[in-house]
């Protein structure tokens, strides 16, 4: 099994800025995906960004440019620096891992709410 916990949301103002963190444990294995969906109410839960080693990134169009995101693979954590927020970018946002093996399954954190205030 594999445990997410993550860390970072919270109530910023528009233009600010916010890091959210997320470290696995269990059972990992060492070629994985790591990243960031949102879901925010009456909307699909949207995939954010990705991240393959530490060097192959996803980013949905509408946070190009605005987030980054980032990996420590000894402590198998990953970061979503977040800048420029928007209100539109309020979310419960899960952190998602998974094994690039054959047979597996994604494995999800409980969320962390992110609030952006006009």
């Amino acid at each position: 099994q594999v445990q997410l916990v993550e860390s970072g949301g919270g109530l910023v103002q528009a233009g600010g800025s916010l890091r959210l963190s997320c470290t696995a444990s269990g059972r990992i294995f060492s070629i994985n995906r790591m990243g960031w969906s949102r879901q925010a109410p009456g909307k699909q839960r949207e995939t954010v960004a990705t991240i393959i080693r530490t060097d192959i990134t996803y980013y949905a169009d509408s946070v190009k440019g605005r987030f980054t995101i980032s990996r420590d693979n000894a402590k198998n954590t990953v970061y979503l620096q977040m800048t420029g927020l928007k209100p539109e970018d309020t979310a419960v946002y899960y952190c998602n891992y998974h094994a690039l093996r054959s047979g597996e399954s994604d494995y999800w954190g409980q969320g962390t709410q992110v609030t952006v205030s006009s």
